[in-house]
């Protein structure tokens, strides 16, 4: 019976892999059915309850929560039964045996887990699934002879990832980084292996570390790629004359936050200087449509394989590669392993080092990094502008006017801060800090707009935390993500930037609708975008150098009426005469960086 089901199970997880959910469906209906003519009971219900979780899950996949939650309810309702059945000894005893023998029993439980962890987790009852999550770990370390069974591995490891995903949801990032840096060794593959180890990376960015810590483990990432073989580049020929190739790589030519700073770098090029190709390997869309017009020469690659990229590049004869993803997700880092051109930099789509020889610069300003700072952690040369190394484009994503007008607080007779960054960049410390700031201004509230206010659990998640530290609930209005998020800027007086991984499309956001950004500078790349924005803004009144400083200024700026009015009428207008919003003098410094860097290769 072990062989037909396990049977099942390979085949049922070999649909997944291939995205086949309806085929996977298949495989749990025909084992179901087969279940059925087991004589020997016991044997029945593991069949039974193997077949109901693959049809629960594959239901989930295909959208069909109805269906899914009907399959769960009959494992409950089986559940049940064996307990009226069994004695409470005989339980324990049997819950004993299966924690240290491989048996299906022990199958049946990951995979029951998993598809009861899926339903609640797509249900968002995060409540619910994180004990699930938790229990599939805790069944997985508990008999490492699972490692052995490549299908029980692979639900083992869907599940730890879907864990950490919920933990990243819930604020808890340290646990999903440590959830993630799990998945990398227990994956077999060295892509995955590679792929977990890089999430675990940008993870990392949420807390405080430092420099020297950051680079060894970044640098680590490299040797779990595959080993590949570089391209050979010909110097001597590339030092004739010629217009530079520039390549742009990401996979989020597309609507992205990272797109959002795109544009200059394909529209404003010069082009008797430059010849601009854009390198798209991920989902499309209208926007990547009118990036494709933007760029000399385009190539969708979405599905291609990190050498053949790579490959296309190299024939592409690009002189200077430009990363735009670094560690984000689905990022391109094991294409610039090939080296498939001569100088290779990243930048704008993450803010650490790649912690690979393969790439010479990383893009960053004198205000991300400042000489006075000694060591900054980078494996790469620091390719550093003058100024702001971001340059804010919202216009090809959105069309909205920005407009100036009176302050909520005009009317409301109090204070509204606000943050719409993602909860996982809210910790405890800043939720303290906030505190600190509510408690010292009577009526002034804190909104808090972002995914996990979306879901009634994530809501409390927040609501009790925010209690944990004195919060009073009153305090706090939880709102939804939605597409209307910009609008929702007129309802806040001050937006509050988390740290030490502060906001990027946020806080030009906040300042494109009118709401001066309050801003906490740390000592890295990531924890310094708050300086480099609202200095580029015009605004560096506005960044704070330590924690108390912080308060003060949003607790004086809040006191402060007239100015806070007057931020509010003005801003807009002064955005968009600001060096954050003047792409042409931005290219100008880039260009003229790309310039500098390819004289050094071919000198």
């Amino acid at each position: 019976m072990e062989d037909i089901i396990d049977s099942w199970l390979a085949s049922a997880e070999s649909c997944w892999q291939r995205g086949d959910m309806a085929s996977m469906r298949a495989c749990g209906r025909q084992l179901l059915e087969e279940a059925e003519a087991y004589s020997d009971q016991a044997q029945k219900k593991i069949a039974k309850k193997e077949a109901l979780a693959l049809l629960a899950e594959a239901s989930i996949y295909l959208g069909e929560l109805p269906e899914a939650k009907a399959y769960i309810d009959k494992i409950y309702e089986m559940e049940r039964e064996q307990e009226n059945h069994v004695s409470q000894q005989e339980q324990q005893l049997r819950a004993r045996f299966n924690r240290h023998l491989f048996q299906p029993a022990q199958q049946v439980c990951l995979r029951e887990l998993l598809a009861k962890a899926l339903y609640h987790g797509v249900q968002y009852e995060l409540d619910k699934a994180l004990p699930y999550y938790q229990q599939l770990v805790d069944a997985y370390r508990a008999d490492r002879r699972l490692q052995a069974k490549a299908v029980m591995q692979a639900v083992a490891i869907r599940g730890y990832s879907f864990y950490a995903d919920s933990c990243v949801l819930a604020g808890e990032v340290r646990i999903a980084e440590a959830l993630t840096m799990e998945l990398s060794k227990m994956a077999a593959e060295p892509e995955a292996k590679a792929m977990f180890y890089s999430k675990a990376l940008f993870l990392s960015n949420y807390r405080v570390i430092a420099p020297e810590e950051a680079r060894q483990n970044h640098e680590k990432y490299v040797k779990l790629l595959p080993k590949t073989e570089q391209f050979h580049h010909d110097r001597e020929k590339r030092r004739q004359p010629h217009s530079l190739r520039i390549g742009y790589l990401s996979p989020d030519f597309r609507v992205h936050a990272a797109a959002y700073f795109f544009t200059p770098l394909l529209k404003l090029a010069d082009r008797q200087k430059f010849t601009i190709y854009g390198y798209s390997n991920g989902e499309t869309d209208h926007v990547t449509q009118r990036f494709k017009a933007m760029a000399d020469k385009w190539h969708n690659l979405q599905g291609k394989s990190a050498k053949e990229i790579a490959t296309q590049i190299y024939q592409d004869r690009i002189d200077i590669l430009v990363d735009l993803s670094g560690h984000s997700q689905n990022n391109c880092l094991p294409v610039l392993a090939y080296k498939p051109a001569p100088v290779q930099v990243s930048g704008i789509g993450y803010i650490n080092t790649t912690g690979m020889e393969a790439v010479d610069y990383f893009l960053t300003d004198k205000y991300c990094q400042p000489d006075s700072h000694g060591p900054t952690g980078f494996t790469e040369k620091l390719l550093k502008l003058p100024d702001c190394h971001l340059c804010y484009s919202p216009g090809l994503m959105r069309q909205i006017k920005a407009a100036g007008r009176d302050a909520p607080a005009m009317k409301n007779g109090y204070i509204t801060f606000g943050c719409f960054n993602n909860y996982d960049k809210v910790t405890e410390q800043m939720l303290l800090i906030w505190r600190n700031i509510l408690d010292n201004l009577p009526g002034s509230r804190l909104v808090l707009k972002n995914k996990t206010c979306s879901i009634d659990s994530g809501r409390e998640f927040i609501y009790q935390r925010w209690a944990r530290l004195g919060g009073k609930r009153q305090q706090l209005e939880l709102r939804p993500y939605s597409q209307d998020y910009l609008r929702q800027y007129e309802d806040i007086d001050i937006a509050l930037d988390t740290a030490p991984y502060n906001g990027g499309l946020t806080t030009c956001d906040a300042l494109f609708m009118g709401v001066p950004v309050i801003a906490l500078a740390g000592n890295s790349h990531g924890s310094r975008y708050g300086v480099t924005l609202l200095t580029a803004a015009g605004l560096p009144e506005l960044v704070a150098d330590n924690q108390r400083h912080y308060i003060m200024k949003a607790q004086q700026l809040a006191k402060n009426g007239q100015l806070l009015n007057k931020l509010h009428h003005e801003l807009p207008g002064q955005l968009l005469q600001s060096q954050l919003m003047n792409g042409k003098a931005y290219m100008a410094e880039l260009e003229n960086k790309y310039q500098k860097i390819w004289a050094e290769y071919i000198k």
